[in-house]
């Protein structure tokens, strides 16, 4: 059979996969209410047009940035990535044995720049803001809220106010709360530019600070002065209430506080069942403690995005059921949403899960990449099969001719390792700049320059040489 033939009945191949996939074995994402574990029909999922069109390249990288295990995840897939590029590798030499010592070094030399692409990929999902599944609220009475959010004003933020302010635009909040590290003030500010119509008031920005007692703590509803600088976790949950403000006790679960007890007696107004930003699903026997925990003694339940600028895209939503929204002013609708948190009843809010996947514990995570593909090609909507169907036909009868035409022979993955390369390189002077811009405050933006640079430096260099002694250097007589 001849190659072409090979490349066509491969493509059909896929194409029919991944139909199947999409049909037969479709999974519907949802979201899931976290305390009921059952589908809220209310809220339905918008897929954005810029990742329809280009479903083959944005879809995967999205679908594998939404998993349960994100960190350990994402270092397997590339751990598989060149366990098979090794294989094709062993593969091709055997295939060519004349010229086994050259074909040896090249794939040898390809290695770092596998390496090089796949954390440039890396690099790119994680820090990239790229157009994501959004929510679609037909509630009655709803509103999205989050309470838990950095910007660059906190040690650990890597975004500024503006761009959180259109992260939570673009992902359909309705208000959120800014909780910066030890610091309100610059949120103060912030909030109070947005009420004089320095720029549109949906969402509405609310002012919070997150507390580093015992255990982490959003303080939310701050007003004017506040500081926190030597108080007990007591003063400081009075001093919160005495100015009309909630406590929510941030990320119980991951061990490092107190008993949640003492919380309830200290009068916390709730805790996070949830947090998207230390782990999606925690143990579930710990989460049924939690819940019982605070039905018991009538604590609200909410889920903490705890956003700090990059990481996983938005997976958690507050829908907090309140009337008339729209008719309210801005002192009212903060009232309504802290009132809701003191008081609830818990009826009140939803905590909603994206979900895009069947659950699953942390064994076995070595052969995840797998079941992920899978699950990945379930999720998919029509118009998503469509894109993958039209991006599959356009490779199989231009992809001979763009290869000769436009990438000269063996040099495209050199050319995506310079591309990578760059965009370190670019990332990582951009956020020298900005680190220095809020010297002070976040440490991370340094952090990520001095790993970022070095690593882009090293591969543009590596890329270079490889090119000038494959393609440039003047080959012997």
């Amino acid at each position: 059979m001849e190659k072409s033939s090979i490349q066509k009945f491969i493509v059909l191949i896929l194409i029919l996969l991944l139909i199947l996939l999409a049909t037969v074995f479709h999974f519907q994402v949802h979201f899931e209410n976290a305390l009921t574990l059952q589908k809220e029909l209310d809220y339905d999922v918008k897929i954005s047009l810029w990742r329809i069109l280009f479903e083959p390249i944005i879809g995967p990288l999205l679908y594998l940035n939404r998993s349960l295990y994100v960190l350990k995840e994402l270092p397997l897939t590339l751990l598989w990535v060149l366990i098979f590029y090794t294989a094709y590798s062993l593969f091709v030499i055997f295939k060519t044995p004349r010229n086994g010592k050259n074909t040896i070094l090249g794939k040898l030399a390809n290695l770092p720049l596998v390496l090089g692409v796949f954390f440039a990929i890396f690099i790119l999902v994680l820090f990239i803001p790229l157009p994501n599944n959004t929510i679609v609220n037909n509630s009655k009475d709803s509103i999205l809220v989050t309470t838990h959010a950095h910007t660059e004003f906190s040690h650990d933020g890597l975004t500024s106010q503006e761009n959180l302010w259109k992260w939570h635009k673009r992902n359909g909040f309705d208000a959120f709360f800014i909780t910066d590290h030890a610091n309100h003030q610059k949120s103060l500010q912030f909030a109070q530019d947005q009420k004089k119509g320095k720029f549109p008031s949906i969402p509405l920005v609310m002012v919070g600070q997150e507390h580093s007692g015992t255990n982490h703590m959003s303080l939310l509803g701050l007003n004017g002065k506040f500081d926190t600088k030597g108080m007990t976790d007591k003063a400081v949950i009075d001093s919160v209430h005495k100015y009309g403000g909630a406590v929510i006790i941030n990320h119980w679960f991951d061990g490092k506080g107190k008993a949640k007890e003492l919380y309830e007696v200290l009068g916390a107004d709730g805790f996070e069942i949830e947090n998207t930003g230390k782990n999606l699903y925690y143990d579930r026997e710990t989460f049924e403690q939690l819940k019982t925990f605070c039905v018991k003694n009538g604590l609200t339940m909410i889920g903490g995005l705890d956003f700090h600028g990059y990481g996983r895209v938005c997976t958690l939503y507050n829908a907090l059921k309140i009337p008339n929204w729209d008719s309210l002013n801005t002192v009212s609708k903060q009232q309504s949403i802290l009132d809701i948190f003191k008081n609830g009843p818990q009826e009140k809010i939803k905590v909603l899960l994206y979900k895009d996947r069947p659950f699953y514990p942390k064994t076995y995570l070595f052969l995840r990449p797998f079941s992920t593909v899978v699950n990945y090609f379930r999720t998919l909507h029509l118009s998503q099969v469509v894109s993958w169907v039209f991006w599959l036909l356009v490779f199989q009868f231009t992809g001979r001719s763009i290869k000769r035409d436009l990438v000269p022979p063996k040099t495209g993955l050199v050319m995506v390792a310079l591309s990578g390369a760059i965009f370190m390189l670019v990332l990582a002077i951009i956020y020298h700049f900005r680190g220095e811009v809020v010297k002070g405050y976040s440490t991370v933006y340094s952090e990520y320059s001095l790993l970022l640079g070095p690593i882009g430096l090293v591969l543009l260099l590596y890329a270079l040489a490889i090119a000038y002694f494959r393609f440039s250097r003047p080959k012997r007589p």
